[in-house]
């Protein structure tokens, strides 16, 4: 990932910006189609086919339910050269929380099953306990690795440990179901690099300078987001992610997500598959 994805995308369809990949065409009831750019690591960018699934599951919901929660697992590589169909299950619609299941779909079978749960606004308690980093430079500073639609400037990156500020490069204005997709699509972005950090042969990979698909097989499992907070339009957002250790080809890293005024606007989690070659 560190190497693959600095480099100049090629479309299999035209996708200029975030609006388009996030405008699905309606295919009969509850069913929606997407569209993909081709990444030269092979497969469609995971946090695409969430901000997708989301997005349609978005689309069966009224305007004042918010996303507070998803959880998706990652069932194969989608392939960025036929649409993703994404088809909504309206589980439950209640008073404050509405529940609704997605399954992405290509003509492999499926590669997303998605749960997703939104709530109105509720007039609570808000108590904030984590806090923004000391070490994190100011928003949108550090070193530069953009990609595609995504802007990337790496804060911090230490075993176990990648703080960067992440935003979607275009003007999303001020819709609340929007700016929640740019923050799924950006979500899957970092979580493989802090628990692919503390590997022990990671540094033989890096000093022999091999690249990191030469030495590991590597895929994003499954992935939980919380919105705690509304998201502020169009800023850089800081994704603090840790590794919490790994066992079995799997990884777990967890992150906080802080708004550029320090609030704690959601927390990630993802399993990720490390597991060496063979051959």
């Amino acid at each position: 990932p560190w190497a693959d994805r600095g480099r100049k995308l090629t479309m299999a369809w035209d996708v200029p910006d975030f609006a388009t990949l996030l405008a699905l065409e309606t295919h009969g009831p509850d069913v929606y189609v997407g569209i993909s750019p081709e990444y030269p690591w092979g497969r469609v960018y995971g946090g695409q086919v969430v901000a997708q699934g989301l997005r349609a599951a978005q689309s069966t919901v009224d305007s004042d339910h918010h996303v507070h929660s998803l959880h998706a697992y990652f069932i194969r590589g989608g392939t960025s050269d036929e649409p993703i169909r994404y088809e909504v299950d309206r589980i439950r619609n209640g008073r404050s929380f509405v529940t609704r299941r997605v399954v992405a779909r290509q003509s492999d079978g499926a590669i997303l099953n998605l749960s997703c749960s939104f709530q109105v606004h509720e007039d609570q308690a808000d108590v904030q306990e984590s806090t923004l980093p000391a070490d994190v430079g100011e928003p949108g500073s550090g070193v530069v690795e953009d990609w595609d639609l995504l802007g990337r400037r790496v804060a911090h990156r230490s075993t176990g440990r990648s703080a960067i500020w992440l935003r979607v490069r275009d003007d999303l204005g001020d819709d609340p179901m929007m700016q929640a997709c740019a923050l799924a699509f950006t979500s899957d972005d970092i979580p493989t690099d802090s628990v692919g950090s503390t590997h022990p042969r990671i540094g033989e990979a890096r000093e022999d300078d091999i690249g990191y698909g030469d030495v590991f097989i590597g895929a994003s499992l499954d992935h939980a987001i919380w919105f705690h907070r509304p998201l502020p339009a169009d800023e850089w957002l800081l994704h603090d992610h840790r590794s919490h250790g790994l066992a079995n080809a799997r990884g777990l890293s967890v992150g906080e997500v802080f708004a550029p005024s320090g609030i704690h606007v959601a927390t990630v989690a993802q399993e990720i598959l490390i597991r060496e070659r063979t051959r």
